[in-house]
């Protein structure tokens, strides 16, 4: 890779990393379903008005968009609020082996041993997780953060019907209309919207304001403008960074401190995580990488 593409492959990692961390802080302004519906807005105003309306394919992307965008977040970022950022952004790197684990049964993808290695090692490291005093008894947010998992990957096996669209446009569309359901959702399921808006203050704002533009709409579009130069086993290395920084941004503007089983299990999940994608070819479909 071009020194300038490894400094945006960097770059579009951290903004992902750092994500999570104010996002972490934005869950004590806002609950979190309403976060993703004021993020998608924002990300939706950017994008929207450089992607043509994909007429024919929009009912398809209405149902991608309640998969792995209102389920999936909606379930990931309330486990999001009882854990740690660091702890929950390792654990969000699951979605790239149950997303090979279900193009195996329903694409019917070949598998290779060393990627099914990588799966059980990822979990392997999951149990590892699980198994502190803290989760003993209140394993939610390890589920909650699991089925986050499984809805995000089987929103991309939905999506890779939609893909010939293109990924920008396909974002674009997807944070259009996943972002109504989001606010729908949180009618139904939170409460207190406009005092909770009302209280908000210029500080969560900002974090809004970073999550729409920063991590979603510059971020995704630093990710296709890499995919479209190099292949995606080339780029996805990258992606593992994204835990890294935010284990680092959780510790100096959170005041976390993971523990030693924490960190020893979040490296044997990346280790998993990596391996699980290893001599992974693009596909011929640019769908969305595992950022939340």
């Amino acid at each position: 890779m071009k020194p300038f593409d490894v400094f945006t492959a960097v770059l579009m990692a951290s903004l992902w990393g750092m994500g999570f961390v104010l996002a972490k802080f934005g869950l004590g302004q806002f609950p979190p379903i309403l976060l993703m519906g004021l993020r998608f807005t924002v990300a939706a105003l950017v994008l929207v008005w450089f992607a043509p309306i994909p007429r024919q394919e929009m009912p398809r992307i209405v149902l991608v968009a309640l998969v792995a965008g209102a389920i999936s977040y909606s379930l990931t970022f309330n486990a999001f609020k009882q854990v740690d950022a660091s702890l929950g952004t390792i654990l969000i790197q699951l979605e790239s082996p149950l997303a090979v684990l279900l193009a195996l049964v329903f694409l019917k993808e070949r598998i290779t041993w060393v990627r099914g290695a990588g799966i059980a090692i990822a979990f392997a490291g999951v149990v590892l997780i699980a198994g502190q005093p803290k989760f003993v008894g209140n394993l939610t947010p390890i589920f909650l953060l699991l089925g986050g998992g499984i809805t995000w990957a089987s929103g991309q096996v939905l999506a890779k019907k939609v893909s010939h669209i293109g990924g920008f446009r396909l974002t674009a569309w997807f944070a259009v209309l996943v972002a109504p359901q989001f606010f729908v959702a949180s009618l139904l399921l939170e409460q207190d919207h406009l005092a909770v808006l009302r209280a908000a203050d210029w500080r969560g704002w900002l974090i809004v304001l970073y999550l729409g533009f920063g991590m979603t709409a510059l971020g995704y579009t630093l990710w296709y403008r890499l995919i479209s130069r190099y292949r995606v086993n080339q780029v996805s290395p990258f992606l593992l960074l994204i835990p890294v920084v935010a284990v680092i941004g959780s510790m100096i503007l959170l005041g976390e401190h993971p523990t030693l089983q924490t960190l020893i299990g979040g490296c044997v999940v990346l280790a998993g995580v990596a391996l699980s994608t290893w001599g992974r070819e693009r596909p011929p479909t640019a769908v969305a990488p595992i950022t939340d």
